[in-house]
């Protein structure tokens, strides 16, 4: 059973930065690319990034790209979300997720049969 724990959220001032991390149970990081999203009340879930599992590359969404970035540190079982630029759109829940089919070939959005965290909020308000 994977786990996954997301961490770092909070309140911050529009402009401001935030880094998330995703610690996940046991190699994780080794067989599953991993996924950031985000939900906002009242709408969809948004992909962010994802980062592969054979080498750490990432692919960023165009819509957090040049803000966001994407790293893993495998000792220590943990994938973080440099978050640059902050601003109020920005708030939502945040979370990773374990494709269980170890997919990274763009960001897609988790379905209920991957691996979920159970979130993170991030505030963005001055």
């Amino acid at each position: 059973q994977v786990q996954l724990v997301e961490s770092g959220g909070g309140l911050v001032q529009p402009g401001g930065s935030l880094r998330l991390s995703c610690a996940a149970s046991g190699p994780t990081l080794n067989y599953y690319a991993i996924i950031w999203f985000r939900q906002a009340p009242g709408k969809e879930r948004e992909g962010l990034s994802c980062i592969r599992s054979r080498d750490g590359t990432t692919v960023i969404a165009d819509s957090v790209k040049g803000r966001f970035t994407c790293s893993r540190d495998v000792a220590k079982n943990t994938v973080f979300l440099q978050m640059n630029s902050l601003q109020p759109e920005d708030t939502a829940v945040y979370y990773c997720a374990a494709d269980i089919l170890n997919r990274c070939d763009r960001v897609r959005i988790p379905q209920e049969e991957d691996y979920w965290g159970q979130g993170t909020q991030v505030t963005v308000s001055s």
